[in-house]
């Protein structure tokens, strides 16, 4: 996605994704992730934007939020990414080696509604699918954890779709779960519109981003009944 602010943004979902370069490790152990989620709170001071899910991967993190203004998503991912990746090459002793990320973040708009839920089941998942834990609600670095551990406290915004409350069982069915990883991730890979055709095309065309239907994947139809 080419370096500028977004204008129309403000009150947008956003499922934003970042990783590190050449797929390197971003976390070693509890004290870098723990250290980060620190950063997501530390720069919300300057920034304030609703958080409402998150997964912080060893090469990878993933957060849905929504910008309360205009160019805010800019200023708090240039906080947070920029603020990492020094402490990062002060850490591991490697100032002046590089780029600790691939690229610049990427977003993915994803409208309020299902594909919300979609969008937030996919994230808190991130670790069972890659078979770091047997229940996502067990990997600590996660919006899932924090929830059902209590611990959430001022870090997670209340959701703008009312949560199922069969969540966990629908975060853990990988059947159901896997019918919506094509478009997904075609949406946040091209920084394209998550949602209805109609929603879809609106929103690229307000916003002035690449439609999901030139992209390599496109949402699914027929998706579980419970959204």
């Amino acid at each position: 996605m080419p370096k500028r602010q977004l204008a129309g943004t403000a009150g947008v979902i956003f499922h934003v994704i970042n990783r590190g370069a050449k797929r390197d490790r971003l976390f070693d152990g509890p004290k870098d992730y723990d250290a980060f989620e620190n950063l997501l709170l530390a720069c919300q001071r300057s920034v304030r934007i609703p958080i409402y899910a998150y997964c912080l991967m060893p090469n990878h993190w993933h957060l849905v939020v929504s910008p309360l203004n205009d160019g805010d998503l800019s200023k708090y991912m240039h906080d947070v990414t920029g603020t990492h990746a020094q402490d990062w090459n002060v850490a591991h002793e490697a100032v002046g080696g590089g780029a600790v990320y691939q690229a610049r973040f990427r977003p993915a708009p994803v409208q309020n509604d299902g594909s919300f839920l979609r969008v937030c089941r996919y994230v808190e998942r991130n670790a069972l699918r890659a078979q770091l834990v047997t229940r996502a609600e067990d990997w600590r670095w996660s919006s899932l954890w924090r929830r059902q551990n209590g611990v959430d406290g001022s870090f997670l915004d209340p959701w703008p779709v009312a949560r199922p409350e069969p969540w966990l069982e629908f975060v853990n069915d990988a059947i159901a779960a896997d019918t919506e990883l094509s478009g997904i991730r075609s949406s946040v890979r091209g920084s394209v519109p998550y949602g209805s055709s109609e929603w879809r095309e609106a929103t690229a065309a307000r916003l002035a981003l690449p439609n999901v239907e030139r992209g390599r994947g496109r949402p699914k139809k027929n998706l579980p009944t419970l959204f």
